[in-house]
């Protein structure tokens, strides 16, 4: 499997010399770096070790100005040679950038006691007891100490032994999907145009692949592939990776971009962690504070929130939320480091815990959630996630980002909840998901929204579904929407009647008044046949305005039993049904029918022939031909 080594250590200490007699490549390529004669950027080689391994080498520079770009190479290293000057021992950068590799989650390396050739046997002894007690807390408490020359060539195969035995233990827990290239070159190349560089922290690029720079959303496609110098039509994950693009000019990329497959990422101005402050740090992380913060090979400025405390201490841990100036794009499980401003060191580490996140409340109900995330099982991480994402709920590619899980392993868990009714793929379309937690409350919310409903509109059926979704339901996608409302009316929690939906034990109630008033508008309606009385006489019969009369007009259609097919102007549903039988029996015997014949044959004025006559085209009893009237579907 593909190995990443990375050097660390204090300016001239070594590291740059060290890497160029291991590999024969010298890392300082800028004109700067030769002429100062110290590393300011990221230099890259690799190395041929015993055994046939082929490691990619980082090295990084030791100066304190330039611990940004360090920590933009530590981020993709899977081991470490520590580098410290015999001669000088232990030194600040040597502290941090230990520190440094302790909050990225590296926990394997070697340390090389470099310029060994400087000091006699006695100091070197002395040293090595130094550097022992000094690395004694740290993940490095048991790794190797090596004394190396690289001007004498001493130790430098003992130095290799160590690396190669390295290598063929360690086994790299990375994921086979969802590729991500943090990007930490950017350059032109004569004849194949834009090209990026980083190492390929997760699944593998292939040559002809889509892809999409994170945040900024720019898309592109992979032309080509360089693997440790060498072309290839894939690059797996481990792997120092060179990428050419298509489509993108050098000033189109920053440093600090993510390459990856379009859909597979969401930027975001906040995310969730759990923040350790170092034991070293010179002061408290204040909640509200600034830092700088490096995540891969990006850095932005972020505002620390604390929502259950006012301060984080040397040495504590806590839920954080990190507020950014501008988005980054994140898989829960990564690390990150921060550096305070004044003085310019780092102080802190975090594990992301959701690289999604809603702004957090003060003490608020989801924080117990949040701190369940760093020991909760896989299972109950992807129930947590959806929980949290409330009823937006999240696609299956959000949900990669969010649990950190395979995507195997995320599809068995969510078809066992789908199962059990823990979670719900309500658009299949987009795989979008809902925690079933969520969707029982949902659930709830809108039959408490019918009940009320029913008991303040007593004379109403129920509600038709578009009204519902665009009231109750006018925050909840269309989709989750009509969702919902069908699962409900699966289990029998909810019924639909026409286009109206009501509770099943719904019934129309009427006060004693209201039923007597019914029964006279019906009696009116079914005594006048098809030459019912004008709206205005009935009203005045009655003495009601019709606002007072309009509810019980309202239930007597949505009862079927009465009709309304012009302005003012209702018959009984009986009479119009008796009015279609007598015409269908008329066509039985004749081929259309004409304004007279249908006046002749219903012995109606005109006042009620047209109206009625426009009824029946609308019923599709007849359509209309010039001014004649033929059966419909003749």
């Amino acid at each position: 499997m593909p190995v990443i080594m990375g050097t660390a250590g204090h300016i001239d200490h070594g590291k740059t010399t060290l890497v160029k007699a291991l590999t024969g490549v010298d890392c300082d390529r800028l004109a700067e770096e030769k002429k100062r004669g110290i590393t300011i950027e990221l230099g890259f080689a690799f190395m041929e070790l015993p055994g046939g391994h082929r490691v990619g080498v980082v090295d990084v520079p030791g100066h304190e100005r330039f611990v940004k770009n360090m920590v933009a190479g530590a981020a993709g290293i899977d081991f470490v040679v520590l580098v410290i000057a015999a001669d000088e021992g232990v030194m600040p950068q040597t502290r941090e950038h230990l520190e440094i590799c302790t909050l990225l989650g590296i926990r394997h390396g070697v340390v090389a006691l470099t310029k060994a050739d400087a000091v006699d046997e006695e100091w070197l002894a002395l040293v090595t007891e130094d550097v022992k007690a000094f690395l004694a807390p740290s993940f490095l408490a048991e790794a190797p100490l090596v004394p190396v020359s690289a001007h004498t060539g001493l130790g430098l195969d003992a130095l290799k032994a160590e690396l190669s035995r390295l290598a063929s233990e360690f086994t790299p827990k990375r994921r086979s999907d969802l590729a991500r290239l943090p990007i930490d070159r950017v350059f032109t190349m004569k004849g194949h145009g834009t090209v990026v560089t980083g190492t390929l922290i997760a699944g593998q690029l292939k040559a002809g692949d889509e892809a999409v720079l994170y945040p900024s959303g720019r898309p592109t496609k992979v032309r080509g592939l360089q693997v440790h110098g060498s072309s290839s039509d894939v690059a797996q994950a481990g792997q120092r990776t060179a990428v050419n693009v298509m489509g993108l000019e050098v000033d189109d990329v920053e440093r600090g971009e993510v390459l990856a497959h379009p859909g597979t990422l969401f930027p975001s101005l906040a995310w969730n962690l759990e923040v350790t402050c170092l034991s070293s740090s010179p002061r408290a992380l204040r909640h509200r504070g600034e830092v700088h913060f490096h995540h891969g090979t990006r850095e932005v400025m972020a505002r620390l929130y604390f929502p259950d405390r006012d301060k984080l201490e040397p040495g504590q841990t806590a839920l954080c939320q990190a507020r950014f100036e501008s988005p980054l794009a994140g898989v829960s499980g990564d690390r990150c480091v921060m550096r305070a401003f004044s003085p310019l060191r780092t102080v802190a580490g975090g594990t992301i815990l959701s690289p999604m996140a809603a702004r957090l409340k003060r003490n608020g109900p989801e924080l117990a959630d949040l701190a369940a995330l760093p020991q909760a099982s896989p299972e109950e991480t992807v129930r947590l996630h959806l929980k949290l994402k409330g009823r937006e709920g999240a696609s299956f590619a959000a949900l990669m980002a969010l649990t950190g899980l395979e995507s195997r392993e995320l599809e068995k868990i969510l078809q066992g909840f789908s199962g059990k009714g823990q979670a719900s793929l309500w658009d299949k379309d987009t795989r979008q998901w809902i925690s079933g937690e969520v969707l029982e409350g949902l659930g709830a919310g809108l039959l408490e929204h019918m009940a009320a409903f029913h008991k303040r509109e007593t004379l109403k059926q129920g509600v038709a579904r578009g009204e519902l979704a665009s009231t109750w339901g006018r925050e909840l996608a269309p989709k989750l929407m009509h969702f919902l409302v069908e699962r409900l009316l699966k289990s029998g929690r909810l019924a639909q009647e026409q286009e109206f939906l009501r509770l099943p034990g719904h019934t129309v109630s009427l006060a004693s008044d209201q039923e007597d008033l019914r029964a006279r508008i019906l009696g009116v309606y079914e005594s006048g046949g098809l030459t019912p009385p004008n709206l205005k006489d009935v009203l005045e019969e009655l003495a009601l305005t019709f606002k007072q009369a309009q509810p019980v007009y309202k239930l007597l259609q949505d009862e079927g039993l009465v009709s309304r097919i012009k302005e003012e102007m209702y018959f009984a549903s009986s009479a119009l049904e008796g009015l279609k039988a007598k015409v269908v029996a008329y066509f039985a015997d004749n081929a259309e029918l004409g304004p007279q014949e249908f006046r002749e044959l219903t012995g109606l004025s005109r006042k009620f022939a047209i109206p009625l006559l426009e009824y029946l085209d609308k019923e599709k009893v007849t359509m209309r031909v010039g001014d004649k009237r033929l059966p419909r579907g003749r």
